[in-house]
């Protein structure tokens, strides 16, 4: 069933997309190129609306057995309609925080929740009474991090597809068929709309598709690894290293520079291998492998040591900040012949 699931999920988003491109244009659900934006004209960015209807086609008619069948397809409906909204109309940040939270407390008091940790030195620090806003933090923190990394054709899709791969693949191992079913459908939609958005693209899937996936995406990785005693939670964190990482150095950035947490800038991981001259499609390429990397890495904890685990996860992640950091140096150094080289190839 799960593999009639993704086939069937990914035709209706290759069958949809167009169509919701079209749509997208009509409304005037476009990105505006900006400084900031690596694009150079307008974009229709309703394309998650695509992601999310073939996702909820495939949910609806297979209905896969589980208590959480209800409050996933009303979290869903809430982050979509606002990501909705927000690329028509362009929401504060504050009210697409609070509608998340409203989100991931819907599956996380019907009983999705992350009820301990294994530490490196061999115990378990169970949660308690914390384990509903930690799980509540974990959801409405995976979400914006796809959120943030959608940034580059095609880049948000792929490494959700990679970490939607790696989450349905342990969960086979677990025999957790919910999450597989769920991990299938979802994995179908993205593959089908990433035809469309593969540099380059012809639509982006805006804040309706990243709020999306990165909302199920959250999710499936606390259903699919919260009885998991030998697994935990440095799973989970590992198979979305980049789009974690990806984050936190931004949230850093932020407060050390006493700027909103909020505020966009260009100092992300994709910004960063684009200013050492990777072309876009490399770009996007390198960071797939990246997160695959990361996942294989996961692959492996599940073999080896808690120690062995953590340190691995460590030196990848410093790997990451170097490469931002030292991107940083040297686009400072040389920015006055950058810009005057820039100025030649233009003229």
């Amino acid at each position: 069933m799960k593999y009639i699931a993704l086939v069937m999920c990914m035709a209706l988003a290759i069958v949809l997309t167009p169509y919701v491109k079209k749509l997208a244009i009509r409304i005037g659900a476009v990105d505006q190129p900006n400084y900031r934006k690596i694009h150079a004209k307008v974009m229709p960015r309703l394309g998650g609306l695509a992601i999310f209807i073939s996702f909820m086609v495939g949910f609806i008619v297979f209905n896969p057995n589980s208590p959480y069948f209800w409050p996933i397809f009303i979290g869903a409906v809430l982050v979509t309609g606002t990501g909705v909204v927000d690329d028509l109309y362009e929401l504060s940040a504050r009210v697409k925080f609070s509608i998340q939270l409203v989100a991931a407390g819907v599956v996380v008091f019907a009983g999705a929740q992350i009820n301990f940790i294994n530490l490196p030195f061999g115990e378990t620090l169970h949660f308690g009474y914390f384990s509903i806003p930690i799980t509540i933090i974990w959801i409405v923190g995976i979400t914006n991090a796809i959120n943030l990394i959608d940034g580059l054709d095609g880049l948000a899709a792929g490494v959700s597809s990679i970490a939607l791969i790696t989450i349905s693949g342990l969960a086979i191992t677990l025999g957790d068929t919910f999450v597989v079913a769920v991990g299938f459908m979802l994995l179908g939609s993205t593959l089908g709309f990433l035809v469309y958005n593969f540099h380059p693209a012809k639509i982006f899937m805006g804040d309706t598709g990243a709020l999306f996936l990165g909302y199920m995406i959250g999710v499936l990785s606390v259903l699919g690894f919260k009885n998991a005693t030998l697994f935990s939670l440095i799973v989970p964190i590992t198979i979305l290293g980049v789009p974690i990482l990806d984050t936190f150095f931004a949230i850093v950035r932020r407060v050390v520079n006493k700027k909103p947490l909020a505020s966009p800038d260009k100092l992300h991981l994709h910004h960063a291998l684009l200013k050492l001259g990777f072309g876009h499609r490399q770009t996007v390429i390198l960071i797939y492998a990246m997160s695959a990397l990361f996942s294989l890495a996961a692959l492996i904890f599940t073999k080896s040591t808690m120690w062995g685990s953590t340190i691995t996860f460590l030196a990848m992640a410093l790997l990451i900040e170097i490469t931002v950091e030292l991107t940083g140096l040297i686009s400072d150094k040389y920015r006055p012949l950058l810009s005057l080289l820039d100025r030649r190839n233009k003229s």
